[in-house]
C-alpha cells in the first residue's frame, strides 16, 4: 500500500463515518437497535456496505452514502408501518414466544424456538437464577434474546409484561 492509498482510505473511513453519524442523527437511534430480526439484517448490510467502501476503492462514498440512506430510510418506513399496521405487524414480525413458565420448561416451545436446553440454562445462569422454582418466565424474543423473569419471592409476573407475547399455550 502507497502513503496516497494509505491517505485515501483514511478519508473515506472518516468520510463514511460522517455519513453514518449524520444518518443516525437523521434517522434517529434506532437505526442501530435490534428490536427486530429486520433491524438486525439492516444492521449487517449496513456494516457490509461499510466494509465495502472501505475495502473496494471502486466503491465510493457518495454510491455508499445513498446505499446507507436507503437502508436506513427502508428500515425506517418498515418501523413505523409495523408501529401503526396491526396487519403489516401479524405478517412481518414474529411474536416473542415463552419457553419456561412458572419454573417448568416447555420442550415443545424449545424445539419451536430452535432454542436447547443447554442453552436456556445458560441464559439462566447469565441471569443468576438459583433454582427453576425462582423462574416465573423465560420469553425467546422476535429479536432472538432470551428474557429471564425471576424473584425468589412468590411474586407472579404482571401480565401487561406479557402483552405481545404469545401465551394462548398457556394457562394465564
Amino acid at each position: 500500500m502507497t502513503l496516497t492509498e494509505a491517505v485515501l482510505l483514511i478519508l473515506s473511513v472518516l468520510g463514511i463515518f460522517t455519513i453514518i453519524i449524520v444518518l443516525t442523527r437523521v434517522f434517529g437511534l434506532r437505526t442501530f437497535a435490534k428490536m427486530s430480526s429486520f433491524d438486525f439484517a439492516s444492521t449487517v448490510a449496513i456494516g457490509s456496505v461499510l466494509a465495502s467502501i472501505i475495502l473496494n476503492s471502486d466503491y465510493s462514498i457518495v454510491k455508499g452514502g445513498i446505499a446507507l440512506a436507503t437502508i436506513i430510510g427502508f428500515q425506517t418506513v418498515f418501523a413505523f408501518l409495523v408501529r401503526k399496521s396491526e396487519f403489516f405487524r401479524k405478517i412481518f414480525t414474529n411474536k416473542p414466544q415463552i419457553i419456561m413458565w412458572n419454573g417448568k420448561i416447555l420442550h415443545e416451545k424449545l424445539k419451536s424456538c430452535n432454542v436447547s436446553e443447554d442453552n436456556l440454562i445458560a441464559k439462566l445462569r447469565e441471569a443468576n437464577v438459583h433454582d427453576f422454582d425462582e423462574v416465573k418466565a423465560v420469553i425467546f424474543e422476535s429479536t432472538g434474546d432470551i428474557s429471564v423473569i425471576h424473584n425468589s419471592e412468590k411474586k407472579g409476573v404482571d401480565y401487561r409484561i406479557l402483552n405481545d407475547v404469545k401465551t394462548d399455550y398457556l394457562h394465564v
